[in-house]
């Protein structure tokens, strides 16, 4: 399925039913009078938080959404059906934006959250509202309200417990699909990834939601590569898991690099929670391996981690490391 994480979407509730101008006329009855029924309520549109989707790809050809009208009143006091809400389903994380796609409406951060993004007209009212004592006969009567329409942004923001960042081809996706239940595409060259995967990792009977975003290039947080399409899915990440290829020729600069792209993306992003992952340890001789973890340590001050997604032990500890960081 294809990957979509914004669509601009047109919504309108249904309008109020009109009222009833009827008057009671049956056989054999002297006296008639008024016997107008009120109209029905427009339906709303309602947005719905949905946990098992993960992309906005359904309103991408169908972008204008429109409730059910309220049936008008009828006489014998008959009230007019009203009508049916909309339900629009739309992924966990999902956020709404007014139509500058700036100003922040509502935010879905858990399952089955709803918010009505358009409410209903009002039924009008039949003419026996209007009967009173000294007016036995009203001819008066009110048309339904128009529903509230608006065009509307909506933007995904990833929800996960752990975020693998990284520059291109750091191994990012043959690590999801090697501890989660992921099957994203991998290859030997950069930008296999160019949609955010997202995978669940399970050790020691506990869960937690890993993604997978396209690798980080130096400028993404001014648009150059994928990166600026995807760096607010790291946003929501409790996590960040750091994957550096230890056959780079400098690992230090390829880490201060991604670094930087969050950093002037948001400051918040590089303050998050790190672990720092050396990957592809099986193309590098032992010692040379203990001398780059031992150097690269001194410059960062933090705990480095060792994989090769071809060793199963590896991938075990890696696992119950990140189920601890991520729970």
């Amino acid at each position: 399925m294809k990957f979509l994480d914004q669509v601009k979407i047109y919504v309108k509730a249904g309008n109020g039913g009109d009222g009833s101008p009827s008057f009671r006329r049956e056989k054999f009855i002297e006296y008639g009078g008024p016997d107008g029924g009120d109209g029905g309520k427009g339906g709303s549109v309602i947005l719905k938080s949905e946990q098992n989707l993960n992309t906005l790809i359904d309103y991408r050809f169908q972008q204008h959404h429109k409730a059910e009208r309220g049936e008008n009143g009828m006489g014998q006091n008959r009230t007019g059906r009203g009508g049916e809400d909309l339900i629009l389903k739309v992924p966990l994380g999902t956020q709404v934006f007014e139509e500058d796609n700036k100003t922040l409406i509502y935010d879905f951060t858990k399952p089955d959250e709803e918010f009505v993004a358009a409410t209903g007209g009002k039924g009008g009212l039949g003419n026996t509202r209007f009967k009173s004592s000294t007016n036995r006969a009203p001819r008066k009567y009110t048309k339904g309200s128009y529903g509230e329409e608006f065009t509307i942004w909506l933007q995904l923001k990833t929800i996960a417990d752990i975020g693998i960042i990284g520059l291109p081809n750091a191994g990012k996706s043959s690590l999801l699909a090697s501890i989660t239940n992921a099957t994203p595409k991998i290859a030997n060259y950069q930008f296999t990834t160019i949609n955010p995967n997202l995978g669940v990792a399970s050790y020691d009977n506990k869960e937690i939601t890993i993604a997978d975003i396209p690798g980080l290039i130096e400028g993404a947080h001014k648009g150059t590569g994928l990166g600026i399409q995807f760096l607010k899915h790291i946003e929501r990440c409790k996590t960040i898991l750091h994957l550096i290829d230890i056959t780079v020729n400098d690992i230090e600069k390829a880490y201060k690099q991604v670094k930087r792209e969050l950093f002037n993306y948001s400051p918040d992003l590089s303050k998050k929670k790190e672990l720092i992952v050396l990957n592809k340890i099986d193309l590098v001789d032992e010692n040379l391996i203990k001398e780059i973890t031992n150097d690269f340590s001194k410059k960062i001050n933090g705990e480095i981690l060792l994989l090769s997604t071809f060793d199963k032990n590896s991938i075990l500890k890696i696992k119950a490391k990140l189920i601890s960081y991520g729970s």
